[in-house]
């Protein structure tokens, strides 16, 4: 264990953080699965609760494999893999797999093992790596909106356009962080205002288009005005059974909660398992227990921070800001869903909700992440022995120069010499070769 530990490089709060939250999903995911077990009759709850078990395993061991490459690799990896999420992506519209009867544009099943898988979950981590890559490739040169526009984002919009149809939530998340990106970047501010404006633009194309040739493709755009128009109206409507049993079971846990597996609210509420396990949190765990999910994210929040401060190359500032500040606004997103401050968007909370692909590739942002600050503490750890070093060799000459000094003196007035060579120095052979 303790060799397993050694091996665990880059900083080890976001290590610490990352644990604590994948531990705690353990027993909401458990209590959660009930409702799939006793109310719809898949599977049983010890099945569910090993199925997760495997999952977190398997982010886990994502993490440590990935965090091992160095983070410089990446970079040829996001334009390689770019034309990869295109084809997935364009696969997925076309063939994605429906689940329950839901997000049926979304997935994909993997062949030979049937695991499902969200495309555009992968896509955005390629993404955040390739905007980082152009971002600190142009750090010293000055930017031009055409050269920009071809280079940058053109790719960008390509990859956003074949992910809006199926999914506005996670469309809307990524292009936000990629402005985010890009403004920390150092992307001039008018190019950036024009963009957002073109964004805009297209998405109230599609919008139009949706509406006016419904069965042109395969679209969510009713599913997402219908959610607007719901989460804006004050009235009572029938669509509204998830958020109603989420403010339930959060009203009922109160402060110190109901206590572990006794949520009531989880075998009524949909999706209690992944896109709204912080009710069931809240109800079983109390506010106490909600605050201390959130606390946990802030402090992963503000690790993301400090190691992107600490970076002392681009690439890797913008990678944590890149990929570290998605799964905190993913995480806020949840929570504000489930208290009815946003609407219902669907996505998870990360590393607590149930879901392999959802939690693989958060543990893939994150293995990014720590191979970034992994480079950081060994350039420091380098720094650090040849500051050692030089301070070793600094005080070798300054008592080879006192020796000479002490034998000059001694000479002038006729006393004999002490030898150079000490019991210290045999200790110390450095300072033998010195002398």
């Amino acid at each position: 264990m303790r060799e397993l530990i050694n091996n665990l490089k880059g900083d080890k709060g976001i290590w610490s953080f990352v644990i604590l939250l994948a531990l705690i999903s353990f027993m909401p995911v458990f209590s959660a699965s009930s409702n799939l077990v006793y109310v719809i009759g898949k599977g049983s709850v010890i099945g569910y609760l090993f199925k997760h078990l495997v999952h977190i395993f398997i982010g886990l061991a994502l993490i440590f494999f990935v965090h091992r490459v160095p983070y410089h690799y990446y970079k040829g990896l996001s334009i390689m893999f770019m034309p990869v999420v295109a084809v997935l992506l364009i696969y997925t519209f076309f063939q994605g797999t429906v689940i329950d009867g839901a997000n049926a544009s979304r997935w994909i099943k993997v062949p030979f093992i049937g695991v499902t898988f969200q495309t555009s979950s992968f896509a955005m981590i390629v993404l955040m790596v390739y905007v980082a890559r152009y971002l600190a490739k142009m750090q010293d040169k000055e930017y031009s909106f055409k050269a920009s526009f071809i280079e940058l984002w053109i790719p960008v919009f390509i990859i956003l356009a074949l992910i809006l149809p199926a999914n506005f939530s996670t469309t809307a998340l990524i292009f936000s962080m990629v402005c985010m990106l890009v403004f920390v970047g150092g992307y001039p501010l008018r190019y950036l205002g024009s963009i957002i404006g073109m964004g805009v633009l297209f998405l109230a194309m599609f919008i139009g288009l949706a509406k006016a040739f419904p069965d042109a493709m395969p679209n969510r755009v009713d599913t997402w005005m219908g959610r607007i128009e719901r989460f804006t109206n004050d009235e009572p409507n029938e669509d509204d059974y998830q958020i109603e049993k989420a403010k339930i079971a959060i009203a009922t846990g109160q402060v110190y909660g109901l206590g572990p597996g006794k949520s009531v609210q989880k075998n009524f509420l949909p999706q209690s398992s992944s896109d709204f396990i912080f009710a069931i949190i809240v109800e079983e765990y109390g506010i106490l227990g909600g605050l201390t999910v959130l606390f946990l994210y802030l402090m992963l929040f503000f690790r993301f921070l400090i190691q992107a401060n600490k970076s002392k190359s681009m690439f890797g500032k913008l990678i944590i800001v890149g990929l570290g500040f998605p799964i905190i606004f993913q995480a806020l997103i949840n929570m504000g869903v489930a208290t009815e401050l946003l609407p219902v968007t669907g996505q998870p909370l990360p590393l607590i909700s149930s879901g392999g692909s959802s939690v693989w590739m958060t543990c893939i942002s994150i293995g990014i992440i720590l191979s970034v600050t992994k480079k950081e503490e060994e350039v420091a750890q380098e720094e650090a022995e040849k500051l050692e070093r030089e301070a070793i060799l600094q005080q070798l000459i300054d008592e080879h120069i006192q020796r000479e000094k002490n034998k000059e003196e001694a000479e002038a007035l006729g006393l004999e010499p002490q030898p150079d060579f000490s019991i210290e120095d045999s200790a110390n052979p450095m300072r033998a070769v010195m002398k």
